[in-house]
């Protein structure tokens, strides 16, 4: 099982961290049924975060015919006004920019294309952190579709018309979306359970003393009532 974990300028680097950590693990708990690279949409190159200039180095480019799994991580910047969709190429990277404009840069890149085709892949599935299901959302892919995102977000997500859940992780079949920042190590376990079983995903979280937080939710099983 080979996984693409995307990065672009101005992403937030322990969205891309944390399941890379978490997969990496995986795959030497389980002799290698797993292997993880960070990607980009141009290919290898330096990709500045939105932490104080934190840059880490794509090796490889983005290529759903590739992956099992794309791993689509949120950006790191002021808050802004995230009840605004940025117009697609809101100017050049610099710092500081707020989340929105760094999400909505990416419209005037190559990732949305390629997102498209791995979301239209089968057999690959797309799964996100923090505000990387908005960047699914501002290019038109997630509507009709169940996810999460950062809480100041969810609004913005519901109204791309996504169906904006309130929970740590949300498993719509092959979109796996995960909420705040630190959803990223659950969103790898959950990956890793989902995929190989929970004994390697019980031995990394062992590893990685970290415990599991909230209900994976689905969209099945009884509807309850409200309270």
């Amino acid at each position: 099982m080979h996984i693409q974990i995307v990065l672009f300028d101005g992403f937030d680097p322990l969205d891309a961290i944390a399941p890379y950590e978490v997969l990496y693990a995986g795959g030497v708990a389980s002799d290698g049924a797993v292997t993880v690279e960070l990607v980009s949409a141009q290919g290898p190159r330096e990709v500045i975060s939105g932490t104080g200039g934190l840059t880490l180095r794509a090796t490889g480019t983005l290529d759903p015919e590739r992956a099992d799994i794309v791993v689509v991580p949120g950006a790191s910047g002021r808050v802004g006004d995230l009840a605004e969709v940025p117009e697609a190429g809101a100017g050049e990277w610099e710092p500081d920019q707020p989340i929105p404009v760094l999400l909505g840069r990416t419209l005037s890149t190559e990732l949305p294309a390629l997102l498209t085709q791995a979301m239209q892949a089968p057999g690959v599935t797309v799964a996100t952190v923090c505000g990387g299901s908005l960047v699914l959302a501002m290019a038109g892919l997630l509507e009709g579709r169940h996810a999460t995102t950062h809480h100041l977000g969810l609004d913005l997500l519901d109204a791309t018309g996504a169906h904006a859940v309130s929970a740590r992780i949300v498993d719509d079949g092959d979109l796996v979306t995960g909420a705040g920042v630190t959803s990223g190590l659950d969103l790898g376990l959950y990956l890793l359970e989902r995929e190989l079983g929970p004994r390697v995903a019980h031995t990394v979280e062992e590893l990685f003393a970290h415990e599991r937080r909230g209900t994976v939710w689905r969209a099945d099983g009884l509807t309850p009532t409200a309270f």
